[in-house]
C-alpha cells in the first residue's frame, strides 16, 4: 500500500469516525440528556469552535514538529474521544466531549493537506482531490451506519448510543494504527529553528494578501453551503416536499462533490487555479440565488447538483492554490490557517441566514448567500489584477 492510499484510508476512517459521533446521533443522544433546542444547538457548534480556534496553531506545530507526529497526536484524540460518550450524564459534559473531540478533525484535516503538499507538486490539486473525496465519503456513509445502528437498537436508546459511540471508537482506534504508518513529509524537526522564525513566517502567510483573499473566496462558498444544507429542508418542506425528496437532493450534492474533487483538481494542475476559483464561485452564487425562484422536486434536485458541482470547483484549487503561493516552511500555517477560515465561514452562514430568513424570509437568505460569494469574488478578481500590475 503507498504511502498516499495510506494518507486516503486513514482520512476516510478518522472522518467516519467524527461525523458518526455527530450525525445523527448527537442532537438525539443532547435531547436524552435534557436539553433543549437551544442546547442541542449549543452542543453541535461546540466542535465547530474548536476547529476554529485550533486549525492554526496544528498547522504552526506541524511546520515546527513534523507532520506525522501531528497527524498521531490528531489519531489519538480520535481514538480516545469515544470512550468519554457512555460516561455522560448531563449536557456540560457533553459540551466538554464535544469540545475535547472536535481537536480530532482540527488538527487532521490541515496537517494532511500540509502533508500532500509536501508530497506532490505537479499533481498537488488531483491528490488533495483524491483526498477530499475519501474524506467525503467516509461524511456520506458515517450517517447511514449510525442510522442503522440507532433503529436496530430503538427500543433501548441508551444501548444504541453506546452502539454508536462504540463503532465511532473502533473507528478511531484504527486511525491511530495507521497514523503510525504516515509518510514523515517535511521534516519538522531542525531545532536550529527558533520559535521567532516559525511565527515570522505564519506572519509571512497572513500578510500574503493573495492567500488570504483565496482563503476568503473559500469561506464564503462555506458560508453560502453552510446556509444552503441548514434552510434548504426548511425551504424545500415549506413548497410540500418529503423528508424522502429533500434526503434525495441532498445525498446528490454529496455525491457529485466526492466524484468531481479529483477530476477537478486534476483540471486546475492542468489549467491553472485561478480561472477555476472564480468559475466556481460564480456557478456557486448563480444556483443558491436562482432557489428562491423554483418550489418543485426536479430544479431543486438540479441546483443541489449544480452547487455541490461548484463546491468541487472552488475547494479543488483553492487549497491547491494557497500550498502554490506557500514556502515549503510554512505549508503547516498556510493550510492551519485556511482551515480556520474556512470553519468560520461555515459557521456564520446559518447564523447570518437566520437573521435574514426570520426578518425578510427564507428566499432572501439565498440571495444574501449569494451576495457573498459575489462579493468574495470579486475581492479575489481585484487582488490577482492588482498583483500582476505590481
Amino acid at each position: 500500500m503507498t504511502p498516499f492510499t495510506t494518507l486516503c484510508i486513514t482520512g476516510f476512517l478518522a472522518i467516519f469516525s467524527s461525523t458518526i459521533s455527530k450525525s445523527p446521533v448527537l442532537p438525539l443522544f443532547a435531547q436524552h440528556l435534557g436539553a433543549d433546542a437551544s442546547g442541542v444547538g449549543m452542543i453541535a457548534a461546540v466542535s465547530a469552535f474548536t476547529g476554529i480556534i485550533a486549525s492554526i496553531p496544528a498547522g504552526i506545530l506541524s511546520d515546527r514538529w513534523g507532520r506525522k507526529r501531528m497527524l498521531i497526536i490528531a489519531s489519538l484524540v480520535f481514538a480516545s474521544a469515544p470512550l468519554l460518550y457512555p460516561f455522560i450524564t448531563n449536557i456540560w459534559q457533553l459540551a466538554l466531549a464535544r469540545f475535547y473531540h472536535g481537536f480530532a478533525t482540527a488538527l487532521f484535516i490541515p496537517v494532511s493537506m500540509a502533508l500532500i503538499s509536501d508530497l506532490f507538486h505537479r499533481e498537488r490539486g488531483e491528490r488533495m482531490g483524491w483526498f477530499s473525496t475519501a474524506t467525503l465519503l467516509g461524511r456520506f456513509l458515517a450517517p447511514i451506519a449510525g442510522g442503522t445502528i440507532l433503529g436496530a437498537f430503538a427500543a433501548s436508546p441508551s444501548f444504541s448510543y453506546r452502539a454508536v459511540y462504540g463503532v465511532c471508537g473502533l473507528a478511531g482506534a484504527t486511525t491511530l494504527v495507521l497514523a503510525f504508518r504516515m509518510p514523515t513529509g517535511a521534516d519538522g524537526n531542525d531545532q536550529s529553528r527558533k520559535w521567532r522564525d516559525t511565527f515570522r513566517a505564519f506572519r509571512s502567510v497572513v500578510l500574503h494578501r493573495a492567500i488570504m483573499v483565496t482563503a476568503i473566496v473559500e469561506a464564503a462558498i462555506l458560508f453560502a453551503y453552510g446556509i444552503f444544507e441548514t434552510f434548504l429542508p426548511l425551504y424545500a418542506k415549506q413548497h410540500g416536499m418529503s423528508a424522502y425528496g429533500i434526503g434525495i437532493f441532498l445525498s446528490s450534492q454529496v455525491i457529485v462533490l466526492a466524484l468531481t474533487k479529483p477530476i477537478m483538481g486534476r483540471f486546475s494542475d492542468r489549467h491553472g487555479r485561478k480561472p477555476q476559483i472564480i468559475a466556481g464561485a460564480a456557478m456557486g452564487a448563480c444556483a443558491i440565488a436562482s432557489l428562491s425562484g423554483f418550489s418543485t422536486f426536479v430544479p431543486f434536485l438540479i441546483i443541489s447538483m449544480l452547487f455541490g458541482l461548484s463546491l468541487s470547483v472552488v475547494t479543488s484549487a483553492t487549497a491547491a492554490y494557497i500550498a502554490d503561493l506557500s514556502k515549503e516552511e510554512t505549508y503547516g500555517s498556510s493550510m492551519g490557517m485556511l482551515g480556520s477560515v474556512m470553519d468560520i465561514g461555515h459557521t456564520t452562514g446559518p447564523v447570518a441566514a437566520g437573521f435574514i430568513a426570520s426578518s425578510f424570509g427564507l428566499s432572501m437568505s439565498f440571495l444574501g448567500a449569494s451576495l457573498v460569494l459575489i462579493l468574495a469574488s470579486i475581492l479575489f478578481i481585484a487582488t490577482m489584477l492588482s498583483l500582476r500590475h505590481r
